[in-house]
């Protein structure tokens, strides 16, 4: 498992007063009754991370394009392709404005900067959240600003998105993906995955080209553990031949990694200041459970 794609670890945090920390909030609608011919749709966003200090990306608005022609929005769907590496689905003739099944709807947001390395070890956040005309959902609309940047090693850098790239993120979306916790109340996670949506072109120079996942934890399963000591700034990679996450433990050790679809993995500690890596073999995850790790010591 190569690691050459991270970069240097710093241990100074710097503060913005725009971004939105991490944290699990409340889904203020979650009971509130719906409208007959509507469903409640919730996005939560969660970070997949890289070695920076801070990665900071600005979210102007997020949209979902509803097919009210097909009114069920569970199950699989045979015309829907995968996301390209990037996030960003490709064309599809229902995506035509001149379609009057479709129609972009809006979800509430708090537009600003979000530090997506809060986002870590099984953190989230509600991104966005709606009540909308009830229909397939098949794509999810993300618009980001121009206030993007990343600190690594307790400087900042500006993070322009990758010539080219559209600051509009398209992520095609099948009925499958999604998790309806009560009826007609749908959920999904989106893990921005840092190490593969920083760039790095040459020292002190970054673009942004964004790789999202989705998962829900219904159908997908975790590994989380606790690591000592903090100074060998370990990095966690866990995989198999299908999948892989990464998890930067919180100071007291804690990690977690999350949205790994059911299987056999390894455990894999790059360690750092002369403390030697770990290898953990056999790890079994099951879709909806958490697998618990004994605590790892690093030694010298």
């Amino acid at each position: 498992m190569k690691l050459s794609r991270l970069y240097g670890f710093g241990a100074v945090i710097v503060l913005f007063s725009l971004v939105f920390y991490a944290c699990s909030k409340n889904d203020s609608t979650e009971q509130q009754p719906l409208p007959p011919g509507s469903q409640q749709v919730s996005l939560y966003l969660t970070d997949d991370p890289g070695f920076f200090d801070n990665v900071m990306v600005d979210i102007k608005s997020v949209k979902v394009l509803i097919d009210t022609c097909s009114k069920d929005n569970r199950g699989d769907d045979d015309d829907d392709d995968d996301d390209d590496d990037n996030g960003r689905g490709n064309h599809h003739d229902w995506d035509d404005d001149r379609n009057d099944c479709v129609n972009w709807q809006s979800l509430e947001i708090k537009p600003g900067v979000y530090d997506l390395l809060t986002l870590r070890n099984g953190t989230d956040t509600l991104l966005a959240n709606g009540i909308i005309p009830k229909g397939k959902i098949r794509r999810i609309k993300i618009e980001l600003g121009e206030n993007n940047s990343l600190v690594k090693d307790s400087i900042t850098y500006p993070l322009k998105l990758w010539p080219g790239l559209s600051s509009t993120i398209l992520i095609s979306v099948k009925g499958g993906d999604w998790d309806e916790y009560q009826p007609d109340r749908f959920r999904l996670w989106l893990d921005f995955d840092v190490t593969r949506s920083v760039v790095r072109v040459r020292d002190g120079v970054f673009y942004l080209k964004p790789v999202i996942h989705l998962f829900t934890v219904k159908a997908t399963g975790s590994v989380a553990g606790r690591i000592e000591p903090k100074d060998a700034w370990p990095v966690i990679s866990v995989y198999n031949e299908s999948d892989t996450a990464y998890a930067l433990p919180w100071h007291n050790g804690q990690w977690k990694a999350r949205g790994l679809k059911q299987g056999t993995y390894t455990v894999f500690v790059n360690a750092s200041n002369g403390y030697s890596d770990t290898t953990i073999t056999g790890v079994e995850v099951t879709a909806g459970k958490e697998t618990n790790l004994n605590k790892i010591i690093l030694h010298k």
